[in-house]
């Protein structure tokens, strides 16, 4: 930001205040934007939560959820399904506050949850995205003629970075353990 300052400062110094509040007019509005999916979206994870659905999603997912992060906690369990369909759904945003819960209820057995917790880094920061919803209402708002172009390289490349992310971890595991 500076350098490009300090160019314009040189080349057409007028254009420098015009330049800052016509783009901090277009930072307002995409915070709007970002603001209204991320509202309809967290609206729909609650209606989740409070008819049960969130209860039954955690039930489908649980055999995946024990396998992968190695717990058998209901409530760690259910976190993390609530932060995983987020993540699929393209609501990385939506999935900090799940995200969060889920590392605090881990925190109270650190030394059985430390892998767990380290998974859900590592899946949450990846995020498998079969739906990247905030990109493709980004691109809808910003007058992309397809938004939805945008979900194959994104199941493509969040697939492929979750699955060595993944793989990653657990062979740094098996190395602090001595295994391999």
């Amino acid at each position: 930001m500076l350098a490009s300052l300090l160019v314009l400062l040189i080349i057409e110094p007028n254009l420098i205040i015009n330049t800052m509040i016509n783009e901090s007019k277009n930072v307002v509005a995409l915070c709007i934007n970002l603001v209204a999916i991320y509202a309809v979206w967290l609206a729909i994870l609650e209606i989740l939560d409070k008819s049960g659905l969130g209860e039954k999603l955690a039930k489908i997912l649980s055999p995946i959820i024990k396998k992968i992060f190695k717990t058998d906690n209901k409530e760690h369990i259910k976190y993390i399904a609530y932060n995983l369909s987020s993540n699929i759904l393209g609501l990385g945003n939506a999935a900090t506050p799940s995200g969060i819960k889920a590392i605090k209820s881990m925190e109270k057995d650190i030394p059985k949850t430390k892998f767990a917790m380290l998974m859900l880094v590592v899946v949450n920061s990846t995020s498998i995205q079969l739906l990247p919803t905030t990109v493709i209402g980004l691109r809808a708002s910003a007058g992309s003629i397809s938004p939805s172009d945008i979900i194959f390289p994104s199941i493509l490349a969040s697939l492929v970075a979750t699955i060595v992310s993944v793989l990653l971890l657990i062979i740094y595991n098996k190395i602090k353990r001595g295994k391999l």
